[in-house]
């Protein structure tokens, strides 16, 4: 069986790291992209090894257009191929409309929503001229719902659901297929930081009373991947437990 790479943009902690490891137990090459620690990035990488795969890091920050464009070509060089791009790297800047600052919307655009513009622009080159891919972006429940002090993180997410419906269209032709996954709650470090209340007030709208382990998305995020999924694309999946029926 010929062997595939999987590029996992923010690869080294929490969803992103999981849905490295997933791929990597499929026996997919595992390129994992990180920006901040590159302690975690090496974990990522040493842990897929040891699925019998090879792995390598890549520090890029994907909101500069140019160094994604260097990225992709020297994942393309070292692998011989990118397979499936999941699109994972993201940040919050969380703050109510009134007082949130110019700078701090900016940002959560630039990283959520034009990095993975910057990494779908470069990676589908590549997938082109293969004649196949599966791209995968991570949106979210709140890109479709909103969220009271999220304008910025759910305006980033929504856009990455239109993205992915547009560019769905445009590479249909190539069998390069475009997805999206929009988790609810996920248990991660970042909803390890919330209150009781805010967790039980969570819990009251969604249907099956859990948040969702890493691994619920990583699940949905290899199966997209595969050729399981050959005649999906353009779809924006829910995983968030029924919390937005």
């Amino acid at each position: 069986m010929e062997t595939k790479t999987v590029l996992v943009t923010g690869g080294g902690r929490g969803i992103g790291k999981a849905i490295a490891l997933a791929f990597a137990k499929e026996g997919y090459q595992v390129a994992v992209n990180y920006n901040g620690s590159e302690e975690a990035a090496k974990e990522t990488a040493s842990l897929c090894e040891q699925e019998g795969v090879k792995a390598k890091i890549y520090r890029c920050n994907v909101a500069d257009y140019t160094a994604v464009e260097q990225m992709m070509k020297q994942v393309n060089e070292d692998f011989g191929s990118i397979d499936v791009l999941v699109n994972n790297s993201g940040i919050t800047k969380d703050g109510l409309l009134l007082r949130m600052k110019e700078e701090d919307f900016d940002k959560v655009i630039d990283i959520n929503l034009k990095g993975t513009f910057n990494c779908i622009r470069h990676a589908a080159r590549i997938m082109m001229k293969q004649r196949h891919g599966s791209i995968i972006n991570m949106s979210s429940v709140v890109g479709i719902m909103g969220n009271i002090g999220q304008m910025n993180y759910a305006a980033s997410k929504a856009g990455i659901i239109g993205l992915t419906k547009s560019v769905a269209k445009e590479l249909a032709s190539r069998n390069i297929r475009v997805n999206a996954i929009a988790p609810g709650f996920v248990e991660t470090e970042m909803t390890k930081v919330l209150s009781e209340e805010a967790r039980s007030a969570a819990m009251s709208v969604i249907a099956l009373k859990r948040f969702a382990s890493v691994d619920d998305i990583a699940n949905l995020a290899v199966f997209l991947g595969s050729d399981k999924s050959s005649y999906i694309t353009g779809q924006t999946i829910q995983v968030d437990g029924g919390m937005s029926m």
